[in-house]
């Protein structure tokens, strides 16, 4: 019954819609963008065929004459695409066009095909401050640290012990200075991590197996800091912002912060009650004519030549975000709104056009567009991060100087117990 209902619903929607339709457009990448020969291609492009297929309408396609989305004059005159539809220029608009209270007193919108917001787009190295002066330290964790400096002590102690304990280490007990003092141990282990190498050298074989299983904790860690610390110096040229919110801007004074002029962007910060949006708006008011931009291309110039933050929509910055590796945007996204497809007030292609939508969302259409035309270009090592080496990476390695430790100790007993047997057979 549903599927006849379905289809009674198409037929009924396929005489409702003219044959051939008048749709206007904006150029804006990657909704709609020129080929080589001229013809159009993009996200909103797809769309509309995917739509013609499923509603079977021919229609005719140009850009909006004037350049613009759609405003409201003093005379109450709309531009754009709106003052389009409004004086019947053309039937539809498919472009990135946001559903505003304003514009939805003018023209009448589609459910949303896509959800957008507010975005901060930043430069990577600008956006983060992480070259800190005691950036040697970062490639192990504090943990592994705290470990190091504790393995140290311990196996100086050991080393001193063993020096004390075993027999070979000093043969005229009487006359003889014992080499491995608690200075000289301490001096031996740092020797050994330095890849310096120390004297005394030990006699002993207790006091051997330490220094070996010493030396084999040294290889292996100082390879774990070198490795480290190279892939921390590579991927410090890509830092995460340290800015994620609207509240990191008002901040800091590093960056300069502005959005389009005339935009919905701008009139979002004017007319809301927050606080910090407000504050957000009457910074940029102050500076209008320096942090102000004409064209969303500007924007993104200025974010990549100077220290600029760009507001603006989520969606148009994550698709030059995934064109150029150097931008980024942050995190948070403020005034989440949704972009739709316009037609006169009350027209009666809305409810058809809004069915269709919602089945390509349905069917995961709408989402194959998405990456179709949002595809990350940047290498996906850049966005993993870096992180530090933690202990648990090197277990294994505590875990073998400590035998080792345990060893050294056991065999300096043994050493001096058969020391003590042989000197009272002597006796």
């Amino acid at each position: 019954g549903e599927e006849n209902a379905r289809a009674l619903l198409k037929e009924r929607t396929k005489r409702q819609i003219p044959k051939t339709l008048t749709v206007t457009t904006i150029l804006e990448k990657p909704f709609a963008m020129k080929t080589e020969s001229d013809a159009l291609e993009g996200y909103a492009i797809d769309l509309l065929s995917e739509l013609t297929q499923s509603l079977g309408f021919n229609y005719t396609l140009h850009i909006v004459k004037d350049g613009k989305y759609g405003s409201k004059d003093q005379e109450g005159n709309w531009s754009g695409m709106v003052g389009e539809i409004i004086r019947k220029e053309a039937d539809l608009a498919i472009a990135p066009l946001t559903i505003t209270s304003v514009r939805e007193n003018a023209i009448s919108f589609t459910k949303p095909f896509m959800q957008t917001g507010i975005g901060i787009l930043l430069k990577k190295d600008t956006a983060a401050e992480s070259s800190y002066m005691f950036g040697f330290l970062n490639p192990f964790s504090k943990e592994l640290w705290i470990g190091i400096i504790i393995s140290y002590v311990i196996t100086s102690l050991c080393l001193f012990l063993v020096g004390r304990l075993s027999p070979c280490e000093w043969t005229e007990p009487a006359s003889e200075q014992n080499q491995f003092t608690l200075l000289n141990s301490l001096w031996y282990g740092v020797g050994a991590l330095t890849l310096q190498g120390a004297e005394p050298q030990p006699k002993a074989l207790s006091a051997r197996i330490i220094a070996v299983i010493w030396w084999l904790f040294s290889i292996t860690l100082l390879a774990a800091y070198i490795g480290s610390f190279a892939s921390y110096i590579n991927s410090n040229t890509n830092h995460i912002p340290n800015i994620q919110s609207v509240e990191d801007l008002l901040k800091q004074d590093k960056l300069e912060f502005g959005t389009l002029s005339n935009s919905s962007t701008l009139n979002f910060f004017k007319n809301s009650k927050n606080p910090t949006f407000q504050m957000i708006y009457e910074y940029m008011d102050k500076r209008k004519d320096r942090v102000l931009v004409k064209t969303f291309s500007e924007g993104v110039q200025r974010v990549r030549e100077s220290n600029y933050a760009f507001l603006g929509e989520s969606i148009s910055q994550d698709f030059v975000a995934a064109k150029h590796c150097d931008l980024i945007r942050a995190p948070e996204m403020i005034g989440g709104r949704g972009y739709g497809i316009a037609a006169e007030l009350d027209s009666p292609l809305i409810r058809p056009l809004t069915i269709a939508i919602l089945e390509l969302f349905e069917s995961g259409k709408l989402e194959y567009l998405r990456q179709k035309w949002w595809e990350n270009t940047c290498s996906t090592q850049d966005q993993t991060g870096w992180v530090p080496v933690q202990p648990y990476t090197l277990g294994g390695i505590f875990l073998i100087l400590g035998i080792g430790l345990a060893l050294g100790l056991i065999v300096s007993f043994m050493e001096l117990m058969c020391k003590s047997r042989s000197n009272a057979d002597q006796q």
